[in-house]
């Protein structure tokens, strides 16, 4: 039997190949090569800067590139809408509208993806949201706004979440329920593609990560025991 490439995509929900990413003259991603297996949480490290988020945004269908990319065998290139369709992506930067409270901001997701609207109900009580209801956007905390983030993620129950530093706004105990939440969706055969840099996050949810140096995937690690240092080993700090 012939053996079959690494981006075989029929065992993969993400498959990238010899991409590449120009903002002007400046190389963001060079010849980066990845896959992302059903069912597991594949965390993206890298220094500030590396081009984490750039991925997410090539692979979610909000910025272009140059080579092969697949998500849910959807290339996000030429069927960005596609693609955001099926995934849930919770950016880095805070993206509600201020102007929203938190039950107009679900129900407007939910009209848009076209749910039924017992979803909100159901997402308010998921991530504690409840003394929040009639409150507008702008006058959240960032870390819950970054709840509601997650909840409007999840709201249309997606097989695939990308999540792009979405602990950073988090106290220690909602980062800990967070965990738990993530890992209880990774259990019903769901994937999660994570970009961090809190090593210690990565360490305790992830399966494998990708570490991401000056544009390229520079080491795919399995074992992640001394993430630390192979971290800083990679990346030129040890």
């Amino acid at each position: 039997m012939e053996k079959r490439p690494f981006w075989y995509e029929g065992e993969n929900m993400i498959v990238v190949k010899n991409l590449e990413k120009w903002y002007g003259n400046k190389m963001v991603l060079k010849n980066l090569s990845l896959e992302v297996k059903k069912g597991e949480v594949f965390g993206l490290l890298g220094p500030n800067g590396a081009g984490k988020t750039t991925l997410i945004k090539i692979l979610t269908g909000q910025t272009d590139g140059k080579g092969y990319v697949r998500v849910m065998q959807v290339d996000p290139i030429k069927n960005p809408v596609k693609v955001r369709e099926l995934v849930g992506i919770v950016p880095e930067s805070e993206s509600v509208p201020n102007y929203l409270t938190v039950e107009e901001y679900l129900y407007f997701v939910a009209n848009v993806r076209k749910l039924d609207t017992a979803v909100v109900e159901e997402t308010i009580k998921k991530f504690d949201l409840e003394p929040y209801r009639d409150v507008v956007c702008r006058d959240l905390s960032k870390g819950t706004k970054q709840r509601l983030m997650f909840g409007a993620a999840l709201m249309h129950k997606p097989k695939l979440l990308f999540l792009d530093e979405p602990f950073i706004n988090l106290d220690p105990v909602y980062q800990q329920k967070m965990r738990q939440f993530l890992k209880e969706y990774i259990s019903e055969g769901n994937t999660i593609f994570l970009a961090t840099h809190i090593l210690e996050i990565a360490k305790k949810i992830c399966h494998r990560v990708g570490i991401i140096k000056d544009g390229e995937i520079a080491k795919i690690l399995e074992d992640l025991e001394d993430l630390e240092d192979a971290f800083l080993r990679v990346v030129g700090y040890a």
